[in-house]
């Protein structure tokens, strides 16, 4: 077997408190130090100046023209156009008084204008800082406080929740809009000194010669905030140095392994631009002047966008490609026997292929053209490579993909502090199926044990916490560096994910120490946060609440009250045991929706809410080991005692969604 990582440093025993560590190891493609930022290439601006003095012409941002209210063909801004309108732009900021290091915030949805906005902050050596709200209600009115944001770009349809929160944002001066803005709008802005401007009106203030300041590796060119385990978001500060070296190991790993990105690649952005990963592929596909088509905002129209741009590229998330993965079966099962026999024997052919370690495209070329073609027009019939990143992609999806979508297909692992990608499975190699993949080549990384969870990071199967060092990692947390001694420890960052190493090197996530996970469709959830809110409902002694990465909803084990179940009983005559009522469906009915009600009266969000749950009438005990000796949960045990029940659960609220 092909090994595909190398041991850098010796693993270390434990001392007094400190745990024991595996060895450092880097991927062998970082064999003789880590990949680093190049020389001449100071900040992502670097980037797009640069292709536009190679691809003037090139497609570089388009959007569906809208044609009588409905959504046309792509129509396209050329790199040069996009540079021309991020320099005024750039010059319009600085008009305002807005200066070096200075932060400006975007808020809204994937286009042409947010990229724009922040292409002009890098081009002006400006801090730009992502507004969004999915991190909670009010976390964009947090972060612009925060981050003493003095302008902020806005689209269309979220100016009235920047306007609502500008009476409590002393720093908020300007808003620009990235469409058009109403006479009322601008009133109620000025009303609180706050100058409103359109897009079109913004870029009338541009001088004509606005010399670009020098910009250094060193500066910080974007705060990220992420979830905080406090309610809080956290701000990520990111500096040039790290984006240009994650986007230069995009490059470099593609050109050992696949294809690197070129001019002739076009890429669908529809994945948050408030998010790391989606902007680190659009830097790195402005680095190489491949085009960028953006979606309309609206994921009923996510398919026919696809068909109509005919990307090379996708990247994805698990939730996006499970619903790739069952419509395309759906299809496959309406079909006639002769068909379907067809199907499965050119899926084992080609699936037998791919394990023998052939190429994508060696696998099988006449099933490709055969069957295949015809599941890749479901994705608009060009795209060559798909990523998958932010929760685990289910093991049966990713193996359908690599079989049926003529496409390389890689699943990666990474964190807004390690700027996206830390681990990133090889192209073309089989056996990285179900991981994460090897280091990424700019840094390194190791386990360290979690004695108290079971992993051992020197056993003869490395478990523990994975920790990493290098070149693109964050700098620190915004106006709290608290927070980064939690995280920091003797030059390592403890990332809270537990990791075991597989034979070839590569990394497979099992676990979580912090009790932080994602649902499927990337939101994090602070499982204590909940479990502590629940316990607040009168009905129960003890809340386990439970998210499987894969699925996008929570279920949970409670122990009831046994004294106020036991009254609700006789109050709506349901007649038996302690033990009984906990079975009855009733009673299971009656205690979620109690437990719900505190969620929302407690401003839980949607996804925090419980879909389903299990009445267990014995208390955890250290008996059965769901307990330690100071009552902290012990996760692990508790999903090896209740796997079956667990999983019961989420059939059942499948189906009663199913039902409705």
């Amino acid at each position: 077997m092909e090994v595909y990582t190398i041991q850098v440093e010796e693993g270390k025993p434990a001392v007094g408190s400190k745990p024991s560590c595996g060895p450092v190891y880097r991927c062998i493609y970082a064999k003789d130090g880590l990949l680093e930022s190049p020389v001449g290439i100071d900040s992502p601006w670097d980037f797009f100046s640069e292709s536009v003095k190679r691809y003037p012409k090139n497609q570089m941002l388009g959007r569906r023209e809208l044609i009588d209210g409905k959504a046309g063909h792509y129509v396209w801004q050329t790199y040069e156009e996009a540079y021309e309108a991020a320099l005024k732009i750039g010059s319009a900021i600085r008009q305002t008084g807005v200066n070096l290091g200075d932060c400006c915030g975007i808020y809204g949805s994937n286009c042409p204008e947010w990229l724009i906005a922040m292409e002009a902050c890098s081009s002006q050596g400006i801090c730009y800082v992502p507004l969004y709200d999915s991190l909670g209600p009010n976390a964009v009115e947090f972060i612009i406080n925060h981050a003493e944001v003095s302008i902020a770009f806005v689209q269309e349809n979220k100016m009235h929740s920047i306007l609502m929160c500008l009476p409590r944002c002393a720093h908020l001066k300007t808003i620009v809009s990235f469409g058009m803005v109403t006479g009322e709008q601008k009133k109620e802005a000025e009303n609180v000194g706050v100058s409103c401007f359109s897009w079109k009106e913004f870029v009338f203030m541009a001088t004509v010669n606005c010399k670009l300041p020098p910009k250094k590796k060193d500066d910080i060119c974007t705060i990220m905030y992420t979830s905080g385990t406090t309610g809080e978001p956290k701000g990520v500060i990111l500096t040039n140095k790290a984006i240009i070296a994650e986007v230069i190991n995009n490059e470099y790993l593609l050109l050992e392994t696949d294809k690197v990105f070129t001019e002739e690649d076009s890429y669908f952005s529809f994945l948050p631009l408030a998010h790391v990963f989606d902007q680190i592929m659009e830097n790195y596909c402005i680095y190489k002047g491949a085009a960028i088509g953006f979606w309309q905002g609206d994921v009923r129209y996510l398919m026919e966008d696809i068909q109509e741009l005919k990307p090379t590229v996708f990247c994805g998330v698990p939730r996006v490609y499970d619903r790739i993965y069952t419509g395309i079966n759906q299809k496959i099962s309406s079909g006639g026997l002769l068909a379907r026999k067809l199907f499965q024997f050119a899926y084992d052919y080609k699936l037998q292929n791919l394990r023998r370690g052939f190429k994508q495209d060696e696998a099988s070329p006449f099933f490709d053209r055969l069957i295949f073609n015809k599941i890749r027009q479901v994705i608009g019939g060009r795209v060559r490579i798909m990523i998958s990143g932010a929760a685990p992609l289910p093991r049966h999806v990713e193996e359908f993909l690599r079989v049926t979508t003529c496409s390389v297909v890689i699943q990666g692992y990474g964190l807004t502090e390690s700027c996206s990608g830390c681990f990133t499975s090889i192209a073309n190699v089989f056996s990285m199926m179900g991981t994460v993949g090897v280091p990424a080549a700019t840094i390194e990384a190791r386990l360290e044990s979690v004695l108290e969870l079971g992993y051992d990071a020197l056993s003869d199967v490395p478990r523990g916490e994975i920790c990493l060092r290098g070149n693109t990692l964050f700098f620190g947390y915004h106006k709290r560096a608290d927070l980064l001694d939690e995280v920091l420890v003797d030059g390592w960052f403890h990332t809270g994910d537990v990791g075991e190493w597989q034979p070839n090197g590569a990394m497979k996530i099992i676990d979580r120490k912090k009790n932080i996970f994602k649902l499927s469709q990337g939101e994090y959830v602070a499982v204590e946060v909940l479990e502590n809110t629940y316990m607040q409902c009168p009905l129960v002694t003890s809340v386990w609440v439970y998210g499987n990465s894969f699925e996008s909803f929570l279920v949970s084990v409670v122990v009831p009250d046994k004294n106020s179940l036991e009254e609700w009983a006789a109050a709506n005559e349901v007649k038996g045991s302690f033990e009984q009522l906990c079975k009855h469906p009733e009673a299971r009915k009656h205690v979620l929706e109690e437990l719900n009600y505190t969620a929302r009266k407690h401003q839980l969000k949607g996804f925090e809410m419980l879909k389903a749950v299990h009445l267990e009438p014995r208390p955890f005990d250290m008996e059965r080991d769901l307990i330690t000796p100071t009552f902290k949960l012990k996760r692990p045990q508790l999903l090896k005692h209740f796997k079956e029940c667990i999983d019961g659960l989420y059939r059942e609220a499948k189906f009663s969604k199913l039902d409705k």
